[in-house]
Formats: C-alpha cells, sequence, structure tokens
C-alpha cells in the first residue's frame, strides 16, 4: 500500500519509557499505572481515573458500576463498534437502541428522551421484538462520541437526572474532544477512553475509566484486579472479578502519549485540515459536519460520506487496486448476524443509522500522515469516483 489506513505516532521518548520498565522488576501494578491513572484524569478533568486491558474492558466494568443486570434495559446508539453494545450482552441486559443524528452520527437527544419516557412509563415501541427484556427496567443510558465528536451532552444528562438513569460516556473515539468548553468522557458517571494504535494516545492495547464516583471507582478497582478488595492480600478475594489489568511497560507508554497529547491532537488536526482541502471539491464527497457544539475535535479517523447513487464497495476495490487502503465504516449494531438473531432487529428499524452505514468511508488517517500523503489520497479517490 502506499499509504498506510493508520500509524502510531511514536518517539524515542515512548521508546525509552517502555524500556526502562524492563530494567526494573515491576512489570505490572506499579508505578507507571499510577503515573498514566493521574496524566489521563487530568486531561479529563475526573478525579479519579482507572487502567484496564482495552475500552472494551473499561465499558463492561462501568455496566457492572452501574449494576445492570439480566434483563435491564439500557438505551444506546446502534452506529457505534460493536464493543459498545456487547458488554450490555455480557451481562444479558438489553440493548435498546436509538437512532442518530444525521449530520454527527451521535445519538439523537430527542429521540433519546421519547425513548425513557416511553420505557419508564411501561409504553411499548421501543423495545426489539425478541428478549424484549422480559419486564425489565431501564438502568441507563450509554452515549457514544462518534469520530472523536461528543454527543449533544445538554439533553442526556438532563434526560439521565430526570428519569433516575446512569449515564456512561463511551469517549473510546474522543479524548481530548470538548463539548461547550467540557472534556468529553467527564459528562455521566463515567467515561471511558480507549488506547488501540490507531487511536489519539496509544498503548498498544488498553483502556481507562474516568469518573468522579468515588464507589465506583473503588468498585471497578477491584473488579478489574481478580475482586480484590482494599485490604486484600494476594491470595484474597472479597469479589468475582476479572484480569483486566494493564500492565506497567503499556503504562509507560501512555504516560508519554498522555504528555505528548496536544501535540498529538495537532498533527492529526492538521492532517484533518489538509483533507478538507483537498475533497472539498470532489463531487459525491460530503464531509463530516463539527458541530456547534464541539468546541474541541478531536480526530479519530477520518471518515467521509459519498452520494448514496454511488458504488462504495466498487471505490474501496478501486481504491485498493491503487494502493490506498479504505473501510466501510460503521456497519449498523443492529443488522450484525448476532443481533439480528438474538433480538430481532431488521432491517429499516434505524434509517439514518443505516444510512450512515452504507455511504461511510474511512480513509487512511494518522498524526503522521504527510501532505503529499493525502495528495495521493484524494487524487485516488477521485479518479475511483470517475471511474
Amino acid at each position: 500500500m502506499k499509504v498506510p489506513m493508520s500509524s502510531p505516532d511514536l518517539t524515542d521518548a515512548e521508546r525509552e519509557a517502555v524500556a526502562a520498565v524492563l530494567n526494573t522488576r515491576t512489570l505490572s501494578i506499579g508505578p507507571e499505572i499510577e503515573a498514566f491513572e493521574q496524566a489521563v484524569a487530568g486531561l479529563a478533568g475526573c478525579r479519579h481515573a482507572i487502567a484496564v486491558s482495552s475500552g472494551t474492558a473499561a465499558l463492561h466494568l462501568c455496566v457492572r458500576a452501574a449494576g445492570i443486570q439480566q434483563g435491564d434495559l439500557v438505551i444506546t446508539s446502534p452506529f457505534s463498534f460493536v464493543a459498545s453494545a456487547n458488554v450490555l450482552l455480557y451481562e444479558r441486559a438489553v440493548p435498546v437502541f436509538v437512532d442518530v443524528d444525521p449530520a454527527t452520527g451521535n445519538l439523537d437527544p430527542e429521540q433519546v428522551e421519547a425513548a425513557a419516557i416511553a420505557l419508564t412509563s411501561g409504553e411499548g415501541g421501543w423495545l426489539p421484538r425478541k428478549n424484549a427484556g422480559n419486564g425489565g427496567k431501564l438502568r441507563a443510558i450509554l452515549t457514544v462520541d462518534v469520530f472523536g465528536q461528543p454527543a449533544d451532552y445538554t439533553q442526556l444528562v438532563s434526560t439521565a437526572e430526570d428519569h433516575e438513569l446512569a449515564l456512561i460516556e463511551d469517549s473510546s473515539e474522543a479524548l481530548g474532544a470538548q463539548y461547550k468548553g467540557q472534556a468529553a468522557g467527564s459528562f455521566g458517571d463515567a467515561g471511558v477512553f480507549a488506547f488501540y494504535p490507531n487511536k489519539q494516545l496509544t498503548t498498544g492495547e488498553g483502556g481507562m475509566v474516568v469518573t468522579d464516583r468515588e464507589d465506583w471507582a473503588d468498585w471497578i478497582r477491584s473488579l478489574r484486579n481478580q475482586g480484590r478488595a482494599v485490604g486484600d492480600s494476594w491470595l484474597q478475594h472479597t469479589f468475582p472479578g476479572y484480569n483486566y489489568r494493564l500492565d506497567e511497560m503499556s503504562a509507560a507508554l501512555g504516560r508519554v502519549q498522555a504528555a505528548r497529547l496536544p501535540e498529538l491532537l495537532s498533527n492529526r488536526a492538521q492532517v484533518a485540515e489538509w483533507y478538507g482541502e483537498a475533497l472539498a471539491d470532489l463531487p459525491g464527497v460530503e464531509l463530516l459536519t463539527i458541530a456547534p457544539t464541539t468546541s474541541h475535535m478531536s480526530w479519530f479517523v477520518y471518515v467521509v460520506r459519498l452520494d448514496q447513487a454511488i458504488n462504495r464497495q466498487g471505490v474501496i476495490a478501486a481504491l485498493e487496486q491503487e494502493g490506498i487502503p479504505s473501510r466501510a465504516y460503521f456497519e449498523p449494531i443492529h443488522l450484525q448476524p448476532y443481533m439480528v438473531e438474538i433480538h430481532g432487529y431488521q432491517a429499516g428499524d434505524f434509517p439514518v443509522t443505516e444510512d450512515l452505514g452504507s455511504r461511510s468511508l474511512a480513509l487512511p488517517f494518522s498524526g503522521v500522515m504527510t501532505e503529499e500523503q493525502v495528495g495521493l489520497v484524494r487524487d485516488a479517490l477521485k479518479n475511483a469516483l470517475e471511474a
């Protein structure tokens, strides 16, 4: 490929930090974890940060902290990576999908409010066709900050408070973003970040829960470490837990990346700006809308939307022939085969999500891309569209 789909932005400082850990006797549960947690807590403006092995693990621990159990209902987005719904299935809870805003791809707060009113009053109309909770109660809203842009939290927070619902914020794609001047991840009972290699900040694999709730923080720290409560010895386990720990090498990498976050975000914003200029005049290509409430965009991927009449799969194939990778992004969660089997969702249930899922195309993107590489992508996309 002429241009990689994504690349981590690493320097010698990260490599030296990881190597330094290997010269110690502490490869897990040590000072690097604490330093990394403190750094991310500061970035999110939250009192507590708990490092874990992945963003999925972080979301799962938040679901457990919210007390969500079998049959409980949770409002969430069908336009996301599957992990945000899968963590509900882990506890045999029911994801109640609500359609998204056509401009941003984030949850439509008006529909969330309507669903919350209906579900808390016992009305139907929002539940999936199969396994519809068996009379379970609405317990939470799990939002997703898609592509590095925060959801519209003013009404979402109000809805959660009015209906006494937990609010879990999946900011796995939005570290460093701000909504009306407030950091993504800080609006709900807890927020989640993920650090896969294509993220704004990477630890290779890893995730983080941020929260101001001390009870949730204590519970999540226990669960990530096999259920050891404060005061337990090495082989004592007060609760049934998980091995969701993050190792010291990954934490050291994350600590240095966290210190570089302004630079990392600036690099990605520059690439996004180059893309915006390069693609602005391409017919049939729609660029992502930045909402007025997004006071700081944290570019995670660069996604465009093709006109409905364009054969997206043909464009993907043509780009690949020119050495340019691309991806359909996202496939609607409610139409994943297992979700159809479990809950009976069908095509047409969430038209905005399905429209975005059929037209969205992720182009190569990272903070280390050059303007020349952006030009290569633009030329290849132009040729593919003309073909």
